[in-house]
């Protein structure tokens, strides 16, 4: 069993959902990232997930696209992305997924990325931009290394391809909660509960289901777990936290241990779907 696997289990026998805390590596500036994880795993989140800034975002709205820039500017390539997470995994024992574009795996060869990235205490990997149908010689070698290979389903989705993509997907199964690219919501649309339940009937004792895109506050956090989800994703809402505080590397931290904290403690449900 991989360690995401360890910790969604470990959580739902405490009938808690997990939060996966999304941010974007070297934003501001590479030597900041590791003290943002730290305020993150200190505020409570159970997993991190870290982007690798890419020229070409698809599927990130405006918040993490801007992230994505200062990162660039700031120097930020997949070397050394893969040296922080080195020095993250170092302190934190929680597992670490990275987030990234599948021409950066292209570009550093299957073997040669995911190799590096085992062998700095990577994980899973996100690929958004990867289909399934092209994924076999991906998956058969992220296998080889015990690294997760998490797929995403829309609201899109077919239930026939959904289940095709269950196949695949490792560690569990990113459902994107509506449509568009990501970005802080103060409001989520019925049709995403519908969703969540609906997907959560599929993916209920085969593998966890987590949910992201739009997600930024606890009472979104309470209404999707009650609808059946193993774990939610926030990213923008941090990443906009960042954004507005970078100047002080203090008042961040602060800012994000405390916003962590209040989304971690919308986890726990009494009411949730077992």
């Amino acid at each position: 069993m991989t360690s995401i696997a360890e910790t969604f289990r470990d959580l739902r026998e405490r009938n808690e959902a997990a939060l996966i805390a999304y941010v974007t590596a070297g934003d501001p500036s590479p030597k900041y990232t590791p003290r943002i994880v730290d305020a993150l795993v200190e505020g409570g989140a159970d997993i991190i997930e870290l982007g690798i800034p890419f020229s070409d975002p698809i599927a990130d709205g405006p918040t993490i696209q801007a992230a994505t820039v200062r990162a660039l500017n700031a120097g930020t390539e997949p070397p050394l992305v893969m040296k922080i997470a080195k020095k993250i995994k170092k302190k934190h024992a929680i597992p670490l997924i990275f987030l990234t574009y599948y021409n950066i795996l292209y570009k550093s060869g299957l073997e040669s990325f995911l190799g590096l990235a085992k062998k700095n205490g990577v994980d899973g990997i996100v690929v958004p931009d990867l289909p399934f149908e092209e994924a076999d010689t991906y998956k058969k070698i992220a296998g080889e290394m015990a690294i997760d290979t998490v797929f995403l389903a829309t609201p899109s989705t077919t239930r026939k391809r959904l289940q095709e993509i269950l196949r695949y997907t490792s560690g569990f199964l990113y459902l994107v909660s509506l449509f568009g690219v990501t970005g802080a919501r103060r409001n989520l649309p019925d049709s995403t509960v519908r969703l969540v339940r609906e997907f959560s009937s599929y993916t209920k004792d085969e593998i966890p289901l987590a949910v992201g895109f739009g997600i930024s506050i606890p009472e979104q956090i309470r209404e999707i777990a009650a609808a059946g989800a193993d774990g939610v994703i926030v990213g923008s809402a941090f990443v906009k936290v960042i954004e507005q505080n970078q100047g002080s590397i203090i008042k961040t931290t602060e800012k994000l241990r405390g916003m962590t904290k209040r989304l971690k403690m919308a986890t726990h449900q009494n009411t949730r779907k077992i």
